[in-house]
């Protein structure tokens, strides 16, 4: 497996993306519906592994408290540290209408890599566009993958609030220490009947029981032959304005002969954040 060519970013949201709702439940499994906004702090209950997901989105500032900030605005740094390969954007978001926005004025990953020049993503809650500095692009294959990004990059901001979507089925692994620090682990996958695929992504999360945040997690890759969580990320945490935002992901892949480098594949760092920007469809736009 080639590490440093994955665009891990992309894939990585896409099971995520495919939870949606069904009852289904198996046995020790829970098949969960939404979180709901909380008055009070949930009990955390690894006999019930649907109130660990609500004690992560507790934890993370809540879903209704995030509502109410409307929007936010950050650069967003997507690297491969090998070769020092980036896509750089300003990300904007408005959370009620899942409107997504990216500029990048430097991509060579992920976004028209053998292109120069800027590059505008824009999801309207409906459909994307693309300008390449100043022409609209028509290339199904760049509006598509540009399509992917804006809901991924907006799905990967929230996530802490979509892991209890409906169709999401979770399950209770017990604990396992790491890096001094025992978690709780959680197995997330989701519903087949729901998602219409008989290979679904799996996730097992470690979930920090003192802090009930998730710092690490594996994952695995059905869509490129990958079927067993082998991939792992590391979140590192700040709170800003109220909400526990993850500003720095690193990610490994692992080897062919299944060890993993001492040094991350990928690493995602989130800098110059602001919520409350009071954004519109037409002002999230404008770049000074």
């Amino acid at each position: 497996m080639k590490t440093q060519k994955l665009p891990i970013a992309l894939i990585l949201g896409l099971g995520m993306l495919l939870g949606s709702c069904g009852e289904k439940t198996k046995k020790n499994e829970t098949v969960i519906a939404p979180v709901e906004e909380m008055a009070k702090e949930p009990v955390y209950n690894t006999e019930d592994p649907a109130s660990i997901l609500a004690s992560v989105a507790y934890a993370h500032g809540g879903w209704e408290d995030l509502l109410k900030k409307g929007d936010v605005a950050y650069t967003y740094d997507y690297r491969y540290p090998a070769n020092n390969d980036a896509d750089v954007s300003t990300e904007r978001y408005i959370f009620k209408s899942e409107v997504s926005f990216g500029h990048y004025e430097q991509h060579q990953i992920n976004v028209m890599p053998k292109t120069p020049g800027k590059v505008s993503q824009f999801f309207n809650g409906t459909e994307t566009t693309v300008m390449h500095n100043d022409a609209k692009v028509e290339d199904p294959q760049i509006l598509g993958g540009a399509d992917f990004l804006r809901r991924a990059n907006y799905f990967w901001f929230v996530m802490p609030y979509k892991l209890g979507d409906k169709g999401t089925i979770v399950s209770y692994l017990g604990q396992e220490e790491y890096n001094s620090k025992v978690y709780d682990k959680v197995k997330v996958t989701y519903d087949p009947e729901i998602t219409g695929k008989e290979q679904n992504d799996t996730y097992i999360l470690y979930v920090n029981p003192t802090t009930r945040l998730i710092d690490r997690f594996y994952f695995s890759l059905p869509f490129l032959g990958l079927n067993d969580p082998l991939i792992i990320a590391n979140y590192f945490y700040e709170t800003i304005e109220g909400q526990t935002v993850a500003t720095k992901r690193t990610y490994f892949m692992p080897k062919e002969d299944g060890t993993y480098g001492e040094e991350p594949s990928l690493v995602q760092t989130i800098s110059d954040l602001s919520f409350n920007n009071g954004f519109t469809t037409t002002s999230i736009l404008e770049m000074n």
